[in-house]
């Protein structure tokens, strides 16, 4: 379908595509951002209670690129509004547990009834079905049963918390992306025809670790934290504290560059070869009392274009001050915040932010007359 406002889409991949989004918070909110960033026309069905993040409307960036109109789907004629949506949409969203949107009349079986070709995306944390179907969960519990939480940390202290990046957006917004994307080309095939996809945020943490599963399987990864090349085991794969309290972060994992990391870290003389496996502590101790010789930031200036594959540990705050993200636009201001800019980049339909956060219900004129919906009581 093509949209009738240019303004509404912008540009991106994916203008001309319809989104409906059914509010609600976490990975599938951040799922219709990538698609609106990517230039889907997303329409927001927002409830009148005005329920989200714990923050004002405006800042809640997950918003952005959005529009918005109020719908009761308790109320009579509730669901027959969203189904006038999702008529004239491409895809449809929702993140409910499992049977509430069939209660409320616009789960799988009454949308692609209104539009057979239509790509009804499921967002959960536990999936549509199975023991824990119906229980209450948050990223963490996610990707706690999955493995991947307890692999992360150091091995004498509880697993470490990576915020809900890994769980809700990792393993939930962009496998559900992934999957709506994949059916869409599906539905638009010859022949082709809607369907509803399935996303959990189980399912795709445990994705995440596959590669992880196989070197266990081949012995080549112990099932512990704090113990393998690539969870912080390694004395050259970590995090080291600073003369004022900062971190440095290093990478050196191939002999070239752990070769190069030593020398400018100026140990050369001291450090055993990477290999000796039964030395990693004593070269721990050694690279750590190093970096606490000197700040962060002169730790950064001699590292400084070399390919020692060592950075400095930036804040939030901090991170787009830095001069390869500044250099590459990596984040932007937008409506007076600081934030990521859409990713990934195109050559031919470049991305933009088009639009802040909108408040609830404030496009249902323009989204009426965009889309041609009918006018109902």
């Amino acid at each position: 379908m093509t949209p009738t406002s240019t303004a509404a889409t912008g540009n991106g991949p994916l203008s001309g595509v319809r989104v409906v989004e059914l509010a609600g918070i976490g990975p599938g909110p951040f799922a219709a951002m990538l698609l609106a960033d990517l230039g889907a026309d997303v329409v927001r069905v927002d409830r009148p209670d005005g329920s989200g993040l714990a923050i004002p409307a405006a800042y809640d960036l997950t918003n952005r690129n959005k529009r918005s109109v109020l719908v009761d789907l308790k109320a009579d004629g509730g669901a027959e509004r969203v189904l006038d949506l999702v008529e004239r949409a491409d895809v449809l969203i929702e993140g409910f547990r499992p049977g509430v949107a069939e209660r409320l009349g616009v789960g799988p079986d009454a949308c692609l009834a209104r539009n057979p070709r239509l790509v009804y995306g499921r967002m959960t944390g536990w999936g549509q079905d199975g023991p824990l179907a119906q229980r209450a969960g948050h990223d963490i519990g996610y990707i706690a049963v999955t493995g991947t939480l307890g692999m992360i940390g150091a091995p004498d202290e509880p697993p470490a918390v990576p915020a809900n990046l890994l769980g809700d957006y990792a393993g939930g917004s962009l496998y559900l992306v992934v999957g709506v994307l994949a059916a869409l080309q599906h539905a638009r095939s010859e022949g082709g025809t809607g369907q509803v996809v399935d996303a959990a945020v189980v399912d795709g943490a445990a994705h995440l670790a596959t590669m992880i599963h196989g070197m266990m399987a081949a012995g080549g990864w112990q099932d512990r934290r704090g113990a393998n090349l690539l969870d912080g085991g390694s004395p050259f794969y970590g995090c080291y504290e600073t003369a004022d309290g900062e971190y440095m972060a290093v990478g050196a994992l191939e002999k070239r560059f752990y070769d190069e990391f030593v020398r400018l870290l100026g140990i050369e003389d001291q450090a055993p070869s990477r290999k000796e496996f039964d030395r990693w502590d004593e070269l721990r101790d050694l690279v750590a009392a190093r970096f606490k010789s000197r700040t962060r930031a002169e730790w950064t200036a001699v590292f400084e274009g070399s390919d020692a594959c060592v950075a400095p540990v930036l804040s939030l705050r901090e991170a787009p001050a830095h001069p390869q993200l500044a250099a590459r636009a990596t984040f932007t201001d937008h409506g007076g915040i600081t934030q990521p800019a859409p990713a990934p980049r195109f050559s031919a339909t470049p991305t933009t932010i088009r639009s802040g956060p909108t408040a609830p219900g404030a496009d249902a004129a323009s989204v009426a007359r965009d889309w041609d919906l009918p006018a109902r009581p």
